[in-house]
């Protein structure tokens, strides 16, 4: 899905002498044209088998570990879009079904059909969805949480707009736009407090928040240097006691993220 495909093909790459040392993620849905242009969602069952076959061709491989669909298709029942995964299941080409970005009520709808493995949601001391948080853990769903730093801002190496790159993502997401920036500088500017306190990071201190949430909580920082790689993975030391875990959270209570997680145009 990511790069027209071409990310499963450079994953391909790596593959080939490693397979059985990987646990193989990927997804389906947003449709994307011949120059990358975003065409919409499809969650039509006979786009689902479709996809998987593309994917498999992509990565050189004969099953697919864990298969997302990426956004809900609003045209078509989830149930029907799940019933097509399942079958992906039985066919053996899937070992497990997952849903990205879904709310509480349509997970629930699609376990009936099949037993979802995992959900992938923005989960962070600023993003936070408590009901979908319950469902997960009341039907055994493993939550993948991406973006655990609050998309790199809680990591405090961003004190303005200016600091990302002129095409950079981070500029059109409302978080980061006009005031919104300042005002959520409040949120890492407590993190960075505890952080130096425990002498650790401000990056490490989220992950450890994050993963202390749940037995059920897998983060998946983003990162392109090898020291935050090795930084991110030294976060599975910091221990955070029961008070701190408290203290933090009063504070993300005590602030509210000011901006939409995306532009209104892409919640339609």
């Amino acid at each position: 899905m990511y790069g027209c495909g071409n990310n499963e093909i450079l994953i391909s790459k790596v593959l080939k002498d490693q397979r059985n040392k990987v646990f193989l993620c990927t997804k389906f849905s947003n449709v994307r044209g011949e120059n990358g242009e975003f065409l919409g969602v499809n969650g039509k069952p006979e786009y689902v088998h479709k996809a998987c076959e593309k994917s498999l061709q992509r990565l050189g491989v004969d099953c697919i570990d864990l298969y997302y669909q990426h956004r809900v298709d609003s045209t078509i029942p989830i149930e029907d879009t799940v019933k097509a995964m399942a079958e992906l299941v039985e066919k053996g080409k899937v070992k497990y079904i997952g849903l990205s970005e879904y709310s509480a009520d349509i997970l629930r709808r699609a376990h009936k059909v099949h037993p979802i493995a995992a959900v992938q949601i923005e989960y962070s001391p600023w993003s936070l969805d408590i009901e979908l948080k319950k469902a997960c853990e009341k039907l055994g769903v493993t939550i993948i949480a991406y973006s655990p730093i609050g998309r790199g801002i809680l990591s405090g190496r961003y004190k303005s707009i200016n600091d990302f790159e002129p095409n950079d993502i981070h500029r059109y997401l409302p978080h980061f736009m006009g005031d919104n920036f300042t005002k959520n500088l409040d949120l890492v500017k407590e993190i960075e407090k505890i952080a130096e306190k425990e002498g650790v990071t401000a990056s490490q201190i989220c992950l450890a928040w994050v993963m202390a949430q749940g037995e059920n909580i897998v983060a998946i920082p983003a990162t392109k240097k090898i020291k935050y790689l090795e930084e991110n993975v030294h976060a599975a030391n910091v221990n955070l006691n029961t008070k701190e875990l408290s203290k933090i959270r009063k504070i993300i209570d005590s602030i509210e993220v000011a901006g939409l997680k995306y532009p209104e145009e892409h919640l339609t």
